[in-house]
C-alpha cells in the first residue's frame, strides 16, 4: 500500500520537516558522487554498527544519530522520505517545530537501540531514516486515529485508489513489521536486510512518547 495523501489539514508550515527532508537528500546526493570503496568506507564510519556500539567507542555512539541520515538506494530514500512528507507534517503541527526536532531525533536512537538490543553482536552497518520516521507514524496514529489516507493499492497490477482510516492503514504496517521482525529473528545477525525491529522500537516509542512532545490537544478535524 502506498500512501499519497492524509485528510488532517496543517496550521503552520512544517518547517523542520522539510528541513529533515532536504537534509536527508543532500547527503544522499553526496552518496552518490563516491566510489564503491569511498561509499563503503562512509557507510562503516557513520553507520550503526551495534557491536561497535556496544564496545563503548564514543564515535559509535554518534552513528545512533548519523546512520538516520544515510540512505542505501533511491528506493529506499524515496520511500522514506515521502512517507515522512505525508505523515510528519501533521505531527510537527502538535508538537511544534522544536519539540518535533527532538522527538524525530529521539525516536530514531529508540529505534536504533532496539536494533542493537535484537542483534548485539551484528557488525553490519544499520542506516536510513525508517526508525525515527516509524516515530513519526506512531505519533501519527495516537493523534490522527480517525484521519482518512488515500493510498495506492497495486491489484493486479491495475492502479485501486481507496481511503483507508489511519489506525487501519499504520496498524496494519505495524503487524507486517513485527511479524517480519519475527521471522527475521530466525536469520543470522552477520548478515543485511530490513531492520524491522528499529521500525518497531520507533513506532512503540512514538505511541507513547507523544503526551510528552505534544503542545496542544489533538483537535482536529479530518475533511
Amino acid at each position: 500500500m502506498i500512501p499519497l495523501r492524509d485528510s488532517p489539514q496543517t496550521r503552520s508550515f512544517p518547517v523542520i520537516n522539510w528541513l529533515i527532508i532536504l537534509t536527508n537528500v543532500l547527503v544522499f546526493i553526496y552518496e552518490t558522487t563516491l566510489s564503491p570503496g569511498q561509499l563503503d568506507r562512509l557507510v562503516m564510519t557513520y553507520g550503526t554498527v551495534p557491536a561497535r556500539v556496544l564496545a563503548g567507542n564514543p564515535q559509535a555512539l554518534l552513528t545512533l544519530f548519523t546512520s538516520m541520515f544515510l540512505h542505501g538506494g533511491w528506493l529506499h530514500i524515496i520511500g522514506n522520505l515521502w512517507v515522512l512528507y505525508i505523515f510528519g507534517d501533521n505531527v510537527e503541527d502538535v508538537m511544534g517545530s522544536g519539540r518535533y526536532l527532538l522527538f524525530y531525533l529521539v525516536s530514531g536512537v529508540v529505534a536504533g537501540l532496539t536494533q542493537i538490543i535484537i542483534g548485539p553482536t551484528s557488525r553490519v552497518p544499520a542506516i536510513g531514516a525508517s526508525g525515527a520516521i516509524a516515530g513519526v507514524l506512531g505519533a501519527y496514529l495516537m493523534l490522527f486515529p480517525g484521519s482518512r489516507v488515500t493510498t495506492l493499492v497495486p491489484l493486479f497490477f491495475l492502479p485501486w485508489f481507496i481511503e483507508i482510516p489511519a489506525i487501519i492503514f499504520l496498524g496494519f504496517w505495524f503487524i507486517l513489521q513485527f511479524f517480519n521482525g519475527v521471522l527475521a529473528l530466525q536469520v543470522t545477525t552477520a548478515l543485511g536486510g530490513i531492520a524491522y525491529w528499529a521500525h518497531i522500537g520507533g513506532f512503540l516509542f512514538g505511541l507513547v512518547a507523544v503526551p510528552f512532545f505534544s503542545r496542544r490537544p489533538r483537535a482536529y478535524s479530518s475533511s
